[in-house]
Parts: structure tokens; sequence; C-alpha cells
């Protein structure tokens, strides 16, 4: 996600806006900007490709100095890596503005623009925002009435900063689909995409709600609401601080990753996620072209991303009614694969850099696909550089060797890759709006699921002693039985496997026993009466159960029977996120209580970049 911050202050704000894009860089971004009105009139502006460090040398030696300012860091989606595409835009050398997110109509308005003598200096959906604002406050509106007119002509999603240098006593921002917050101090303002950037200046918050237009100035917030009328937001005091240890309050990066799941699927689904349709111009420029001629879909990836694939191939094949094939990285590229007309190749990598899945992207380019995707946490990687297609998941950075939140925001993005295969499909629409509105739901859902660590580290003392366990799903939470062995026996060192239910009486339940705790996924689903016959196959044979269920599945603790409830009304769309969470918590303290190292468990690294 691009990074925004802005500041009206009594000083000079360009050291505010740097540290503010550095504290941002986590996000990801290929070109960084600034511009500051050092007094009415005029207008400084410096952009640089690559790292906020290249924009420091270049404010170093030929600095921007003003009371006024907006910065930004921005990874490409319309129009190349270019300083000409960086952000901030400017129009008639007095309206510089930037922006996060993606406006669908920016052709038909370019072309309007045009039509009136505007020239573009760039290829980006944003320039025509500023040119459309400058129209307005060229007829003699303010620059708060301008927005507000310009906005109702935009289609998609969007947080917009923006300041007229011939009207620098304000700043103004609006929002749909895509995050702002305003942060508040004495005699100064701010505003940014993330509080993170702002926490050096201040502590008190505002955040802005769907459609808010705000007016900010060094000693005052208005702010609009979509219809134009005036409207209080709440002010939160943050508890985080500017200098806090990166671990925070958490004894592991592990648990602290797990904990920021409902944050990073939310950054994930943002702009991407528009009223009840997906932004496909989120998967990069090529999207319009390539996504109407795939036929089918190809995934390849290693360990936990070969399990958010299997999960996608319920998304793309029950949800866009498309095949889709599912296999291991490093046994694709020996396999000489056969492939067929229309099918879009897909890598699924955390890293970007795990050495199987680049070699499998590369044979692939050989091969006649249709095109390549990536789905990745990390912008400057390998993969994203190589693929035409890219989505990134925007999880942050993830210490913890075993995977957590990168592992639910490719759950997401592949959410809504089937989305958007979907609509190009011409699914009924109104079965697309359902799906997206139940993504929208699933970062609350995560929150309230995080509620049970107390009890999920409660039943952690039963599995403390153990050598083996068994997980057990059903449809597109078997993957996530998958994933839950995965990180048992990553950071406990028990041995684990799972298996799909039904496959129990086909060779596993001779392992079943007392001493063999067995963990089953039972959301209520069209499965689910299958999964309850399975399950009392296991208590047939002396095996203890330990069962994460819908409260309307009527699984009711019992002797043998352990059962934690998990939130209602999950549907399956949101399933499979929602249902990792617990799995994730399980390992953890089971990890915890065998005194293993959790965040660099033995023989494992963070990126597999040997075969």
């Amino acid at each position: 996600m691009c990074g925004i911050v802005g500041a009206i202050a009594p000083q000079d704000v360009s050291p505010v806006l740097v540290e503010g894009l550095r504290r941002l860089e986590y996000r990801g971004y290929d070109s960084t900007g600034v511009a500051v009105a050092p007094q009415a009139g005029t207008l400084c502006l410096r952009r640089a490709v690559g790292k906020v460090a290249m924009l420091q040398q270049r404010l170093d030696a030929a600095p921007c100095v003003g009371p006024i300012g907006i910065a930004h860091s921005r990874w490409a989606t319309h129009g190349g890596v270019t300083e000409a595409n960086a952000h901030p835009h400017v129009s008639g050398d007095r309206i510089a503005l930037i922006h996060n997110g993606i406006i669908e109509n920016y052709v038909e308005l370019r072309s309007e623009l045009v039509a009136k003598g505007y020239a573009f200096a760039s290829e980006t959906d944003t320039e025509v925002i500023a040119h459309l604002v400058h129209d307005h406050v060229k007829l003699g509106l303010d620059l708060t009435a301008a927005v507000q007119q310009a906005v109702r002509r935009l289609t998609g999603a969007y947080a917009i900063v923006v300041f007229d240098a011939q009207q620098p006593d304000r700043i103004v921002v609006a929002r749909i689909a895509s995050p702002l917050v305003v942060g508040l101090a004495e005699g100064a303002n701010y505003v940014a995409s993330d509080v993170q950037a702002l926490l050096p200046v201040t502590k008190r918050f505002q955040f802005l709600e769907e459609g808010d237009v705000a007016d900010i100035r060094r000693d005052s917030v208005t702010i609009f609401d979509a219809d134009g009328h005036p409207v209080q937001r709440p002010v939160h005091e943050s508890s985080l601080s500017a200098d806090a240890v990166e671990r925070g309050e958490y004894a592991h990066y592990m648990l602290k990753e797990i904990h920021e799941q409902p944050r990073a699927i939310a950054d994930t689904l943002s702009e991407r996620i528009v009223s009840d349709h997906v932004l496909e111009a989120a998967f990069g420029p090529r999207a319009a072209q390539v996504l109407p001629l795939v036929q089918q879909v190809h995934i390849v990836a290693c360990g936990t991303s070969y399990h958010a694939g299997l999960v996608a191939r319920y998304y793309l094949e029950q949800g866009a009614r498309i095949p889709c094939t599912v296999e291991v990285a490093s046994e694709y590229r020996y396999r000489n694969p056969v492939v067929m007309p229309g099918t879009l190749f897909l890598a699924i990598s955390q890293s970007g850099e795990t050495a199987d899945t680049l070699a499998a992207l590369r044979e692939a380019r050989k091969l006649g696909y249709v095109a390549t995707a990536a789905i990745c946490n990390v912008p400057e990687s390998s993969l994203v550089r190589e693929s035409d297609l890219v989505l990134m998941t925007r999880a942050g950075p993830e210490v913890g060797v075993a995977s957590t939140k990168a592992f639910t925001t490719q759950l997401a993005a592949l959410g809504l890759l089937g989305l958007a295969i979907a609509q190009r499909r011409g699914i009924d629409r109104r079965i697309v709006a359902l799906y997206t509105r139940q993504m929208r739901q699933v970062p609350e859902m995560v929150e309230h699921t995080l509620k049970l660590d107390a009890a999920i580290r409660g039943w952690a003392q039963a599995f403390s002693d153990k050598h083996h366990a068994l997980f057990l799903g059903r449809g597109p939470t078997w993957p996530i039985a998958m994933e839950g062995a995965l990180k048992l026996k990553e950071i406990s060192y028990i041995h684990a496997e799972a298996y799909a239910a039904g496959e129990l009486k086909h060779g596993p339940l001779a392992l079943v026993d007392h001493d063999m705790p067995v963990i089953a996924v039972a959301p209520n689903n069209t499965l689910l009466e299958k999964l309850k016959s399975n399950l009392q196959e296991v208590r047939a044979r002396g095996g203890r159960l330990f069962v994460f269920a819908d409260p309307n599945t009527g699984i009711e603790p019992s002797e043998g029977v352990d059962v934690i409830t998990m939130p209602d009304h999950i549907e399956p769309l949101q399933a499979p996120l929602v249902y990792t969470i617990p799995l994730q918590l399980l390992s953890y303290h089971v990890a915890v209580l065998r005194g293993t190292d959790v965040d660099q468990p033995r023989n494992l690294a963070k990126s597999v970049t040997v075969e």
C-alpha cells in the first residue's frame, strides 16, 4: 500500500514529511516525493525513484522548506516506475496532490480534461484528480469546495491529500475505501495513511469515515460527510510509542504477528474492493487485457503458500467456475507440464525469492501460459519484478519464521483474484456482491476469534508431552488443517499430519489411540454431517478430539471431546481465514510450553533461497 503524509504547522514541515515516509517503508514502494509551499504562490516539488534515502539526497542538495506540505511513497499501478509517475502530481503550478487507490473512470476523465487544454505529464490515474481539482479552483471555488466537487466525479477507491499554493492556509483530504487518519497537535495538524507515520509528532487522532472530506488548518479540522454536512469524528488517544520496542508487549514476534492479522487482512482488501465489486486494476496495468483471456489457473507454491493455493482452488472452481490445479514448485519445474490454452500461471510466495517458486516461474514463461501472476509480500522481490500481474499482500514485515499473517493475507488476496475472475466471467452480480461483502467482514471476524486465546492456551497443556498429532478438515478447511499441522511441527517439533477427514478409514485410523490428539476444524457447511461421522470414527477407537466448531454444528463437549466454539455466522468463503487463527494460537502456546525457539525454529529459514 502506498504511503501518505501531510502537515501544516508554524515551522518547516519537510522533516516531518520525510520521517513519516520512513516510518511507512514497511509497506513497500518504488518511488517517493514531497511538495511544499515555501510561501503563498510558490510550490517546491522533489521526487525520486527508489527509497526514501534517494528523496533525502534530493532534498539535501536542493531543500524544500515551508510550513505546509505533502509526501508520498508509491507502488506503481498506472504507469511504470519513473520520476514522472511519482507523486505528488501538480496542476497549474499551484495544486499539489497525492493519492492512494485506483480511479476506475480515469480514462474518461482524462479525455475530458485534455479537451479542456490540460497537458498530462504522467501515465497515472492520480494526475487526473489534480487537474480536476485545478479545473474547479480556477473557476473561483475555494480548495475545500473544489475537492468536494471533484470527488463527485470519481469512481473507484481513493485517499486524496491536496493543497493549493495560492491558498496555503489548508490541506484538504477525502477518502473512499482507503484509510486516512488526521493527527491533532497544538498549533499544527497532520494527515497520514497510517498512525505509525505521525507518532513522533502526536498521539491524538481522528479516523475519517467513508466519503468524508476534511479541511485541515493549523488550528482547526472541519470534517464533512459524503453529503457535505459538517460532522464530528471521535478523537482517539494512541497508546503506541514512537520509539517502542518492535515486539512491543508480546513475548514473541509470532504472537505479535498473529494479533496483527485483522489489520493486515484489512490492508490487503483496502483500495481493492469498492461497494460490490473488486477493482481489477489492483492486479496491475495489464489486468484488463489478461483477465478476459483466462480459462483456467495453474497455481505453484511451496510450504504455507502451497496450502493457500489449495484453498484458492475452491475459491476459483466453486466461486468463479473456472478449473484450477495446484502443485508444489519443486515438483513442477521437473515435470514437463502440458499447458492448456488460456491458462494463467500463478506463483505464491511470501518473500518473492523462494528458489523453487522462482525457477518454476521462469520455466513457465517459456511454456505458453496466457500470462504469469504473483501474489507476494515483498514489492522489490524477483517474483514481483518478473511477473505480468501482481497483487501485493500488504502483511508488512513478518519476522517469525513460521508464517502467520503472510498466510492469511495470501488467502485474502486469492479471494480477490477469484472475485475478479468471477466478474469477468459474468457470474451473477448479486453473488459477486454477496461474496465481496463477506470478504469485507473478515477482519472483524478475525478480531473476534483472537478473543479465544485464553481457552486455546488451556488446551495447550494436553499437547505439551505428546509426540504425534492428527489434524482433520473437509472441503476448503482441509488445507487449513494441513496448515495447522505444519505450524505445530514447525515450532513445537511435534510430528503432525493432516488428512481430509473422509480419508481416515483408508489408513490413518490405524494410528489413533488415547495418546494421539486429533484436532478437527468444523465449520457449519454442506460437509458437516460427513465430518461428524468421521469424528465418531475417532472416538470409537479411543482417540481424544479437540474440535473448533461453529456454534450451530451441534458438536458439544463430552468425554474425550473438547470443543471451542467459534464466532457465529462464518460463511464458507470466510471460514479458511477465520479457522486458521485458532490453529496458529494452539501451535504457539504448545511451543511455548515445550520451551522451543518460537520465532526461529531449528533447521528452518524465513526465505528459502536455495533448491
